[in-house]
């Protein structure tokens, strides 16, 4: 008998403080609502605008490399020499064809003139009755004709050897290799002497335009439905901690990848003090907007089982659990959707140990 009693007070004195414990930490605050334009942090990545592995079109020696990495061009600046000395015998060449077709056609234009003069005198003399023969003016005539022929041959010859010879100078003009664009060159793979390989894709160059940067955005799909062509964004770099910087929404992709679920979005960041970097990994603040305001209780607050989540309100003085769904978070908040409202308390601290129906003070 006096050991049942002993065991009866121990677990009442157990079941007591708990008790008390569980009345002590039941804090409860007001669901709070406020603006639903906020933004979320993304990552992204800095590319140059344009960039081109520059590459020559026919085979040759390095003569002459103008340019080295960091070093600034213009659009048609001359940046590599090549030397290919058979390039330019084919050119000689093709210049001596072309000459030769054009003596030929001046010959021919000769030969015409005479045959002309020829016939011109003897349709005169046809006038006379008797002066010549009857077929004599016809041979003249056809003679005439096959000269004209000629010329027109020759005409053709020197065209061909003209375009010969265009090709063969554009050709040598590849020895020259200038630059597509403006813009940066950020890569150097050449020296003088080295052997450019007929065919072989071998880049001598590396330029980019880094004055005008593409800042690629991954947008989860949550938030495409917030994306405005035309919008100004901030973004940020960890080499300038503290620093804003701006780009504008240029490009939407408009499609999903269906790998990770997000929309490659575009924007246009113009690098006016040359801190920014092909490369760079900036962190953006994207706008994110909804016509309804947000719902946000703490964190602590919302209970997420196998089964459910929710929170715990008070109903005549005992816990209600209540459904909702959890949305986007605000440091310590979260954003909820389902049957609270806008003041309604919440417990702060919540479990599923805190079961429906309890006691709440």
């Amino acid at each position: 008998m006096f050991k049942r009693k002993t065991l009866c007070t121990g677990l009442f004195a157990i079941v007591l403080p708990l008790a008390s414990q569980q009345s002590r930490h039941l804090e409860m605050v007001p669901a709070e609502s406020r603006a639903a334009d906020r933004t979320v942090t993304l990552p992204a990545e800095l590319d140059a605008f344009l960039q081109a592995e520059i590459e020559a079109r026919v085979s040759g020696y390095v003569e002459q490399v103008l340019v080295d990495r960091g070093s600034d061009v213009k659009r048609g600046q001359l940046l590599v020499v090549l030397s290919a000395p058979e390039l330019a015998a084919e050119t000689a060449a093709a210049k001596s064809a072309f000459h030769e077709a054009e003596a030929e056609e001046s010959q021919s234009e000769a030969q015409v003139a005479a045959v002309q003069s020829t016939y011109d005198r003897l349709q005169e003399a046809a006038k006379t009755p008797g002066a010549i023969a009857g077929n004599e003016l016809i041979q003249q005539e056809k003679h005439l004709e096959a000269a004209k022929s000629v010329v027109l041959s020759r005409r053709s010859a020197v065209r061909a050897a003209q375009e010969r010879l265009a090709a063969a100078k554009a050709t040598e003009a590849y020895l020259r290799v200038t630059a597509p664009f403006d813009g940066k060159i950020t890569d150097r793979y050449v020296h003088p002497g080295f052997m450019v390989p007929a065919g072989g894709h071998v880049a001598l160059l590396k330029l980019q335009q880094i004055s005008r940067l593409r800042l690629t955005v991954p947008v989860p799909e949550t938030y495409v439905g917030h994306i405005v062509r035309g919008a100004s964004v901030s973004f940020h770099i960890a080499a300038q901690p503290g620093k804003n910087y701006s780009a504008k929404i240029s490009r939407i992709a408009s499609a999903l990848d269906p790998q990770n679920r997000t929309m490659m979005v575009e924007l246009d960041a113009y690098n006016r003090d040359g801190t920014l970097a092909p490369g760079m990994y900036p962190t953006v603040d994207w706008p994110v907007s909804s016509a309804q305001p947000l719902l946000v209780v703490p964190s602590t607050s919302v209970v997420t089982t196998t089964e459910r989540t929710f929170v715990i309100a008070s109903l005549n003085g005992k816990a209600h659990w209540i459904d909702v769904r959890k949305g986007p978070a605000f440091g310590d908040q979260v954003a909820i959707r389902g049957g609270v409202k806008p003041g309604e308390k919440v417990v702060k601290r919540a479990s599923d140990e805190i079961r429906e129906g309890t006691p709440i003070p």
